[in-house]
């Protein structure tokens, strides 16, 4: 579970929700017709935009890599395809069927290598799995950037409906205030939704979608160098170029012993 969206979405919530009880009554800032415009004209936005099949997908998969994806670390990763290579390199090919490994990808990988497919066979499956992992990500972020640009947008719209309702009812001075607070509420609601949680949230999808290409990268060169039986010093010697050079070293010492 990535705990840092979860914990920024609360507490951006609960800063502006302080500030409203310190200011007034909640009750004012609530309003049914505003959040119906701008959730409902924001995703009627994005169904537009994208496919109706893949919006749900990319919306459930962007979700689930925001909120609960796994860290892969890949100094960890690194030493468990070191491990890796050495039982195949003892125990041979077939020896690797009984090892437990903790990434899926680089199971499917050492699976590959028991049971003998081509190193060519092995690569092209694995890259065009990666590949497509990637692109899923990039549709949830795309999903999560359309809704970003258009809460504010519709939130804008809103405030025109509420203005115009405003302006017909000029003879009345008593529900000016009223109605124009109602017609704010609209471009707070769309710019709370987009800077709050859309556009956050597309922004941590880019990050994690290029975390994911180094990590990905790494267990598939990881999983050819086993298939190709080098040996576990000169794979880890060759996969530390994976980490940043403040985490090289005791990898380095260990390679170069």
């Amino acid at each position: 579970m990535d705990l840092a969206t979860i914990i920024g979405i609360i507490a951006g919530t609960a800063v502006v929700v302080t500030a409203i009880f310190l200011g007034g009554n909640i009750s004012q800032f609530i309003d049914v017709a505003s959040v119906l415009i701008v959730l409902g004209g924001g995703l009627a936005a994005t169904l537009i935009r994208f496919p109706l099949a893949g919006v749900a997908s990319a919306f459930i998969t962007g979700a689930k890599v925001a909120f609960t994806h796994k860290k892969i670390e890949p100094r960890t990763m690194i030493e468990e395809i070191t491990e890796l290579a050495d039982v195949a390199r003892k125990q041979g090919p077939l020896g690797l069927e009984n090892v437990e490994v903790s990434d899926a990808t680089l199971a499917k990988g050492v699976q590959f290598i028991a049971d003998g497919y081509e190193p060519n066979f092995i690569r092209e499956s694995m890259e065009r799995e990666r590949d497509l992992y990637l692109d899923r990500l990039e549709e949830g972020q795309r999903i999560f950037k359309a809704l970003g640009d258009s809460a504010p947008a519709f939130g804008m719209i809103g405030t025109l409906v509420g203005l115009v309702q405003m302006l017909a009812t000029m003879d009345d001075p008593s529900t000016i205030g009223p109605s124009m607070a109602i017609a704010l509420l609209t471009t707070l609601y769309g710019a709370l939704l987009a800077n709050l949680i859309c556009i956050p949230i597309y922004e941590k999808l880019g990050a994690k979608a290029n975390v994911e290409d180094v990590n990905q990268t790494l267990i598939i060169d990881g999983v050819m160098q086993i298939r190709e039986s080098k040996s576990p010093a000169l794979i880890r010697e060759m996969l530390i170029a994976y980490l940043p050079e403040k985490n090289r070293g005791d990898l380095i010492e260990a390679a170069a012993a």
